[in-house]
């Protein structure tokens, strides 16, 4: 007597479905200490070229090298880096998916109404990798040759005048820039920081402030104008170049990127991707390749990062509610 072919179908999806299940659990029960033992996927939240692609193919690289598995940058642009942090928050917490976050991981909580993740509570803090300060720069054809100039011109010209952005790190300082100075400028969003400093050298828009990553070579080279640098003190390479607070701003802004994994990453995993990101923070040739980009590798705690972005979500939250600053999506 034949099997009904129904009765067939049932049995081979249900060894499919068994199959499956087995997997999973074999890699959910993988053992840490073993880890990595295929490639791991590191997710940033912007397009290719910009400060935080830059930082995570450096660190990349290195933790490729001491792991002997592929380090995978994807770049997920698209909402300010929400989409590619919510990419993370979904996925599997077994440290083969982690995420680049900026400062925007701090940012996004104080002016946006409501996020698809929840930054602390959806995340697990590996470790602080650079530090970088914010550049704000016009083309270099542009009349405008100092901060106290494009206050005037945007004030004379309010409904021609734009900044560039990628996220809402990049527009929530430049709203305060606008509250501090009462400079009217419209914002034009791009997907990542070397759109947005392009769409300055192109002429598409009047200013823009952006990472030193991006915007740092262009000023050296002369194809763009840098009006100051949004940090507490000047920058080494820029050393002509005052900051706000000098040109009479009273804004400063020195941004993070940082490794995040998926809750309930465990612990030991979490703790060796920490010891690595320390290790290679300090390597000499990691800060010859960043340095004179403007960018301080660091390398902390996951205890620390964790202190720093707690203490940034309050910061900004703050400020962007003495600004009513608020960022429609």
């Amino acid at each position: 007597m034949k099997t009904p072919r129904r009765s067939l179908i049932g049995k081979y999806l249900g060894l499919i479905a068994f199959t499956a299940i087995a997997v999973a659990s074999a890699s959910a029960q993988e053992d840490p200490s073993k880890y990595p033992t295929r490639p791991i996927h590191v997710i940033v939240g912007f397009t290719a070229g910009g400060g935080n692609d830059i930082i995570a193919r450096i660190f990349g690289q290195k933790l490729s090298e001491s792991f002997g598995q592929p380090v995978i940058i994807e770049n997920k642009p698209g909402g300010g880096a929400i989409v590619a942090t919510e990419y993370v928050a979904k996925s599997a917490p077994d440290g083969y998916t982690l995420l680049v976050g900026a400062s925007g991981m701090a940012i996004n909580p104080a002016v946006y109404a409501k996020l698809p993740y929840d930054s602390v509570r959806d995340f697990v803090t590996v470790s602080e990798l650079a530090s970088f300060p914010l550049i704000l720069i016009v083309n270099p054809s542009s009349p405008i040759k100092s901060v106290a100039e494009l206050v005037a011109y945007a004030k004379a010209n309010p409904d021609k005048t734009n900044y560039s952005s990628s996220s809402a790190s990049f527009q929530l300082v430049t709203e305060l820039f606008k509250q501090r100075t009462g400079a009217p400028m419209q914002v034009i969003p791009y997907k990542g920081a070397n759109d947005s400093v392009m769409a300055v050298i192109s002429g598409q828009v009047t200013a823009t402030i952006a990472d030193a990553g991006p915007a740092l070579s262009q000023v050296l080279g002369g194809q763009a104008r840098a009006l100051a640098v949004a940090a507490p003190k000047r920058m080494e390479e820029l050393p002509d170049v005052p900051t706000l607070k000098e040109a009479g701003a009273d804004v400063d802004a020195v941004l993070w990127s940082g490794l995040f994994a998926p809750k309930d990453t465990p612990p030991a995993i979490v703790k060796k991707l920490e010891g690595e990101i320390m290790r290679i923070a300090r390597l000499a040739d990691v800060t010859a390749r960043l340095k004179p980009l403007g960018i301080l590798p660091v390398g902390n705690s996951s205890e620390e990062f964790g202190r720093i972005l707690a203490s940034d979500i309050a910061r900004w939250a703050e400020l962007a509610r003495a600004g009513h600053i608020r960022i429609e999506q």
